[in-house]
């Protein structure tokens, strides 16, 4: 491995989007992602440097365009006593009742069957509502999905009453649903981050909750 670059920003949503920026800026691959204890997530990227750079000036441009407060890193060949705690193993927190280490894939697969399985759930675009509060966030779903012809993928929590719902669909029907989502959560709770994602990355599919 080359370089090793962090980007951690608060907000699931900043994050996410920024990953999907990260990887269609540059050549670099995701090792892990890591939750943090002030609302936020960590995203561990790997590649040449000068990817590395691009790729993280991509992420957190926008990433403070959605409102996160990102940092950001590099390490040139990081050393092998420092990677033991850098390189996590895949972590569950019983509070939240959820992963706070996500590593893209689990279980290993061949080549043709990961880019068949990719192939098979990519959609042309993810949507994200994310809100303080669980009362604001399920409001604003119910509000999306009645707005527009789009699934649920899925909720997260990030701690803090951090909650993050995920849509996806067809880009003008996820963008008409979160638009109509986010506008229910002023008067219910506060909106963190609202984003659409038009065809996503490898990576950010493969952090999709199950």
């Amino acid at each position: 491995m080359d370089s090793l670059g962090m980007l951690e920003t608060t907000g699931l949503t900043p994050a996410v989007a920024a990953l999907d920026a990260m990887e269609k800026t540059a050549g670099v691959r995701l090792l892990q992602a890591e939750v943090n204890d002030m609302l936020g997530i960590c995203f561990k990227i790997q590649g040449a440097p000068d990817a590395v750079t691009l790729a993280l000036q991509a992420g957190y441009e926008l990433a403070a365009t959605l409102g996160g407060q990102p940092v950001t890193a590099s390490i040139n060949r990081p050393d092998e006593d420092a990677w033991q705690v850098i390189d996590v193993p895949r972590e569950y927190n019983p509070l939240i009742q959820q992963d706070v280490v996500w590593i893209p894939q689990f279980e290993a697969t061949s080549q043709s069957e990961e880019e068949s399985n990719v192939a098979k759930r990519a959609p042309d675009a993810l949507g994200f509502i994310e809100t303080q509060g669980f009362t604001a966030v399920f409001q604003a779903i119910d509000t999306a999905c009645k707005a527009a012809q789009v699934e649920v993928v899925g909720k997260e929590k990030l701690g803090g009453g951090y909650v993050t719902v995920v849509i996806q669909g067809d880009v003008a029907a996820v963008r008409a649903a979160v638009d109509a989502g986010q506008g229910q959560v002023a008067a219910l709770g506060k909106l963190i981050a609202a984003h659409v994602i038009s065809r996503p990355s490898e990576n950010v599919l493969k952090l999709l909750p199950s």
